[in-house]
């Protein structure tokens, strides 16, 4: 049994969520959710712009209870057996109930079904907890980006570069 499909069995639970595929109608809902979680989020236009390339790829977590708000998503991209995760966001009303890790999953078995061999991420040296997340998916540290990540005011911080083998 693969890793992913192992972890899949011990750990994920039920939630009130459902993972879709994203599509270009969540453009809208995904730039009000990166400008919530991210200092500079992204617009619209972007999000349409990564959608339309034949490489991106995409879930979304929304709430299987007819509340239509997006509790979370994933975008990332593929080529060359390389893929990479572009930018993942979960709403802060939804903390700690699994969401990240559905999301991180569903690309992670899309892109093994792609035959990808490798993921690729950055996060944020400041964040413990999406670092932990990564972590427990079996990521590790293959290098670092000094000043990758605007904080506002002037202030940058270090982007950890992640690779997690997908065979």
């Amino acid at each position: 049994m693969n890793p992913v499909t192992l972890l899949e069995n011990l750990f994920v639970r039920k939630a009130e969520f459902d993972i879709f595929p994203v599509t270009m109608d969540d453009c809208h809902d995904m730039s009000l959710l990166h400008a919530e979680r991210f200092y500079r989020g992204w617009d619209e236009s972007e999000f349409h712009s990564l959608m339309n390339q034949p490489t991106a790829f995409g879930y979304a977590a929304r709430p299987n209870n007819g509340i239509s708000s997006l509790g979370g998503f994933v975008l990332g991209r593929e080529a060359a057996g390389e893929s990479e995760i572009l930018t993942i966001a979960v709403s802060g009303r939804y903390p700690r109930q699994g969401l990240g890790w559905r999301l991180m999953l569903a690309a992670l078995r899309d892109m093994r079904g792609r035959g990808a061999e490798t993921m690729f991420l950055e996060v944020d040296e400041g964040n413990a907890a999406a670092q932990g997340l990564y972590r427990k998916l079996g990521f590790r540290i293959v290098a670092e980006r000094r000043g990758y990540y605007d904080l506002g005011n002037g202030r940058k911080s270090t982007a950890l570069v992640m690779r997690l083998d997908l065979r």
